[in-house]
């Protein structure tokens, strides 16, 4: 059978070591999908319910793996949906391909039906490499190009290719040559090296740290293969590290070094030593908030950040080192002074300590509606050593970030800079795909589950055993308490009864499904679904009126907070009393 561009391009990915493409076919891409048929014992299609979940599932699994994710979708509608997936993909920094649809080259510019112009659409998403593919001959060539823009950069990129090219013969040369040019002739390999630091960065970097009293380091996801090394200097400077939330598997979250997260979502320990320290190493992140860092002038920085471009655009940084974060570190351990006055670093450690100790005091069990901390505290018990957990974006961010454990190799994911909902879900099936042998758990609201629902159904008919937990508030909680902290009484968003009961719906689609409503049937639930040899679902109501509150209560938002009180909150009362609750459990740990 003759080969046709699909299946070329279909080899290829193979070639590359993909074995996985997540999609919807249509009209659009039947060569491809002919060239996936094709390919099918050595690259397997993930058929989805939606785009937007396609590209969830490759980000999912590429931030799973390190490697290349890839979807597919058509022409027009298709292609538009995978947009937000693969902005999460772009701002998070991981390697995706999408592959789109596009009507066939004789029709283009008559205004065709589903005629879009993906690669204008797609020009600030895969700006890294964003191509119409025009000749069949540029295939594979143009593929390794993508992939290599995709591995290299850690970002995304994009090859649209028309219906007819899709269809033609791989190896038809269609034109006349008329410049010295000739075809893309490639191969399936890329070059990626550890990037070490420049001798010079570490001196000045050295010098900087060893003259600090007061080192903090903080760390984000760009150090998740530096562990053992992140430790080695903290331990060496006397620094306390403290972990964006992306970055919060990088370091167990019981290590006596670490004071957890920062910012909104973060603890108190942390925000108070970044309020103190007089030296700061940022390790494999360009935190955004910048008002949790310390305040200009009050501390030295030093930077070490693989890509040169993401040093200093959140505080001055007196020293910029790129390189990656495990031979950057690797390198600057042995010039280093050891720090022998840990009084900076014990402070802080009594303040996670009890900072701890009050958040442990929230897992009430008896709390009715279902404090959601006691829920995600079942959850952390009862999860294996090496599960992953994936988190959707809302009031679950801050319960994960607080109450699921970073221990033995347990990793967390969520849509970090984009923070978009709707991604628990999908990144928990790219992710179980990725890693068939492991507990993948997605954390999420109702809100956000609702949106791509029908990814469950998904999993089932994959045979995934995937786990979703719905922190169900039947509300847009988060949205809630930040119209609340501008001072605004909340406004359209809590959902009139009817109250789903998403449980049958996992039932229906063949999964295992059990709604709760009592504190006491908790843990047997969480246990049962973790147990079940397929997908599972539990859909716990848990309190709506549980404020994710700051680690550290700031004048102006404590401010704001009674305005919108005064302003006619509707759920004041109800509000205050989990309030007061909270504060009375803390005080009793």
């Amino acid at each position: 059978m003759q080969e046709i561009v699909g299946e070329a391009l279909a080899r290829r990915l193979v070639d590359w070591g993909v074995d996985t493409v997540f999609g919807l076919p249509g009209d659009g891409i039947n060569g491809l999908m002919e060239g996936f048929r094709r390919q099918r014992e050595r690259l397997r299609f993930v058929l989805v319910h939606h785009e937007e979940a396609a590209a969830f599932m490759a980000t999912g699994y590429a931030k799973a793996t390190g490697r290349l994710g890839v979807c597919a979708a058509t022409s027009g509608p298709g292609a538009i949906h995978l947009l937000n997936g693969l902005y999460d993909a772009k701002m998070d920094h991981v390697p995706v391909l999408a592959l789109t649809g596009m009507q066939e080259t004789s029709v283009q510019g008559t205004q065709y039906q589903q005629e879009v112009s993906t690669t204008q659409l797609f020009q600030d998403v895969a700006g890294a490499y964003n191509l119409l593919v025009a000749n069949p001959r540029q295939v594979p060539g143009v593929v390794d190009i993508a992939i290599r823009h995709a591995l290299t950069k850690s970002t995304v990129v994009h090859l649209s290719l028309p219906n007819d090219i899709q269809v033609a013969a791989a190896a038809a040369d269609p034109y006349r040559h008329v410049t010295p040019g000739a075809p893309p002739v490639s191969s399936p390999v890329v070059s990626r090296p550890p990037v070490p630091a420049a001798p010079g960065e570490l001196e000045r970097a050295a010098e900087v740290l060893d003259a600090g009293k007061k080192v903090a380091m903080l760390v984000g996801i760009g150090a998740r293969e530096a562990r053992e090394e992140v430790l080695a200097v903290a331990d060496a400077l006397g620094a306390p590290i403290v972990k964006t939330l992306s970055g919060k598997q990088v370091v167990p979250d019981e290590h006596p070094l670490t004071t957890g997260g920062l910012g909104l979502l973060g603890t108190k320990p942390s925000e108070l030593l970044m309020e103190e320290c007089d030296t700061l190493l940022m390790v494999g992140t360009s935190y955004p908030y910048g008002s949790y860092l310390p305040a200009p002038g009050q501390a030295r920085v030093v930077q070490i950040d693989r890509d040169a471009s993401q040093i200093g655009i959140r505080l001055p940084v007196e020293v910029a080192v790129a390189a990656d974060a495990r031979t950057g570190l690797k390198q600057l351990l042995p010039m280093l002074r050891r720090h022998d006055d840990r009084s900076f670093l014990s402070k802080h450690q009594r303040g996670r300590d009890t900072w701890r100790q009050e958040m442990k005091a929230l897992q009430d069990p008896s709390r009715t509606p279902i404090a959601p901390q006691y829920l995600i505290g079942c959850l952390d018990e009862a999860a294996a050593e090496d599960a992953i957990l994936t988190c959707d974006s809302g009031t679950v961010s801050t319960w994960s970030a607080r109450h699921w454990t970073i221990r033995g190799g347990r990793e967390y994911y969520l849509s970090g800079n984009l923070a978009s909902m709707a991604s628990g879900l999908p990144y928990a099936i790219g992710m179980q795909l990725a890693h068939p042998g492991r507990q993948v758990i997605a954390y999420v609201g109702d809100g956000g589950f609702a949106m791509l629902m029908a990814e469950f159904l998904t999993a089932a008919r994959h045979e995934l055993p995937v786990k979703v937990v719905i922190n169900n508030n039947n509300a847009y909680g988060q949205i809630l308490w930040e119209q609340m902290i501008l001072g605004y009484p909340e406004y359209a968003v809590r959902h009139p009864e009817p109250k789903p009961d998403f449980a049958a719906w996992a039932r229906s689609c063949g999964g295992y499904g059990t709604k709760v409503t009592d504190p006491a049937q908790v843990p047997g639930a969480i246990r049962d679904a973790l147990a079940h040899p397929g997908p599972a679902l539990v859909d716990c109501d848990v309190n709506p009126n549980e404020p994710p509150m700051p680690g550290k209560i700031r004048y102006e938002q404590a401010k704001e907070f009674t305005e919108a009180f005064l302003r006619g909150e509707p759920n004041r009362i109800a509000t205050l009393a989990t309030v007061a609750r909270d504060k009375i459990n803390e005080f009793r740990r």
